[in-house]
Parts: C-alpha cells; sequence; structure tokens
C-alpha cells in the first residue's frame, strides 16, 4: 500500500512539472513571437509624437501623406494639409500641418461632394460632373474670386485617380453650409460639387497658408486607392488588420 502511494505521488510530481514546462516553453514562444512581428520605430513615428497628432490626425492618414511627400516634387514641403474622409462629416477632418515648425495650424471642418455620401463620404470619382470628392495627392496653386469667392486652385497628382480635378474646377473655397449651425439643423455639413469646402471665417487665412506650392493629401480607408496609387506602399500587416471594410470607388468610364 505504501509502495502504490509512493508510486502515485511521485507520478503526479512528474505531471506537474511536464506542465509547468510546457507552460513556461508556450510563453516563451509567444514572446518570441510577438517580439518577432514588431515593427521599429520610424522618423514618421517620432514625428508624429513630438506633434502630438495623435488628437487630430489618424496615424494612418499622416502615414501616408508622408510617404506621398517623399516622393512628390512639391515646391513647398514645410506646409502638408490632409484632409481625412474616413471621419464623419461633423467632425474636424482637416489638419493643416507646419513640419518644419512641428505645430497644427488648421484643426477644422470640411465638405465632401455632394454624391460622396451623406454624413460620410463613401464614393469618390475622378469624372467630370460626377459630384463626388476625389482622393490622393494635390499640390496647391494660384488664388481667384470666383462664385464662391476666394478660392485656391488644386492640381491632382494622380493619374486616373484625380488628375481631373481643375478640368472639374475642384477648388478650396468658403462656404455657409460648412459650419456647427448646418451639422444642429441636418445633423451633418452641407455637400459641395466635389470641392473641398472649408467654414467661411477660416478660408481666407487657410487659403493664404497653403497656397503656391504646398501639399495636400485627401485620404479614406480606401483599399482600391490603394491599389491603383504609385506613391504609397500597403499598409503594414499588423495595421491592415484592424482596418474597416473599405468603401465603394467609382471606376471611370
Amino acid at each position: 500500500m505504501g509502495n502504490t502511494f509512493m508510486f502515485l505521488l511521485m507520478a503526479l510530481n512528474t505531471a506537474l512539472s511536464s506542465q509547468e514546462e510546457l507552460k513556461t516553453t508556450d510563453q516563451q514562444t509567444t514572446s518570441t513571437h510577438r517580439i518577432n512581428v514588431e515593427r521599429q520605430r520610424t522618423e514618421v513615428d517620432s514625428l508624429y509624437d513630438e506633434m502630438n497628432l495623435g488628437k487630430v490626425l489618424k496615424y494612418e492618414a499622416f502615414r501616408q501623406a508622408m510617404e506621398g511627400r517623399k516622393e512628390l516634387p512639391i515646391h513647398n514641403k514645410d506646409i502638408m494639409t490632409v484632409i481625412d474622409f474616413s471621419l464623419a462629416s461633423t467632425e474636424k477632418r482637416l489638419v493643416v500641418l507646419d513640419l518644419a515648425h512641428k505645430k497644427v495650424l488648421f484643426n477644422t471642418l470640411v465638405a465632401h461632394g455632394k454624391n460622396s455620401g451623406e454624413n460620410y463620404a463613401v464614393n469618390f470619382s475622378n469624372q467630370q460632373e460626377s459630384l463626388k470628392s476625389s482622393l490622393g495627392f494635390f499640390t496647391t496653386e494660384n488664388t481667384y474670386n470666383g462664385e464662391n469667392g476666394y478660392s485656391l486652385v488644386l492640381n491632382g497628382l494622380e493619374e486616373g485617380i484625380n488628375d481631373n480635378a481643375k478640368a472639374r474646377y475642384v477648388v478650396m473655397h468658403g462656404a455657409d453650409y460648412c459650419s456647427t449651425g448646418t451639422i444642429a439643423s441636418l445633423g451633418r455639413l452641407g455637400k459641395s460639387y466635389g470641392c473641398p469646402a472649408v467654414p467661411r471665417e477660416f478660408a481666407g487665412p487657410i487659403i493664404n497658408t497653403i497656397k503656391d506650392g504646398t501639399l495636400l493629401f485627401i485620404y479614406a480607408d480606401n483599399s482600391e486607392y490603394l491599389t491603383k496609387t504609385h506613391l504609397i506602399h500597403q499598409p503594414n500587416i499588423l495595421m491592415a488588420q484592424f482596418q474597416k471594410r473599405p468603401p465603394a470607388f467609382e471606376h471611370e468610364g
């Protein structure tokens, strides 16, 4: 009886030791795997943190904008504007950055095209008379006074994505329907004919800051844009796992 008890006790100890070793091995394996998939911080990461942009701009929108900025021969790379159309129109989707001095100059509302969606912009086009917003990279050009007052000419830099911007008269201008009052009344901003319209009171200051050769990037969580653009690498694997289902992107034709 005594020998049997001792044998059972030894067997139990062996089993517990094996389970503990297995658990430790699993923990080590998990730890090793986690270390392997972590990406190293980049200069873009550091700048995003230094400028404290987490409160005003999604990291992925900033990352993509910075990739295009690196590739394009922009006259003035110190000033960069990013519009995030993955956000609702009731949110401040436009951000103007002074990268040289690491400052946020403006963060305000911006309207999307009439046929791009209601509160969210979900459809995009490069076609004339589509009344939709276009995604991608633009450079700012000259200013003029037109039907919508003080306006800024935008030149689309991506063939087949936004290069019809001038032909479509897609410009930045002020609009009364881009206001908190309109949001209170309609539950969303008013909509443009495809122009990134800003609040009337900010139109002059923003346009004067970004005119004459700065970069403007219009972002959306849109996988088709990423397949068409030659300026942006695909999002890193870890981030892509958590991306939302992309909105539709209208084909030309």
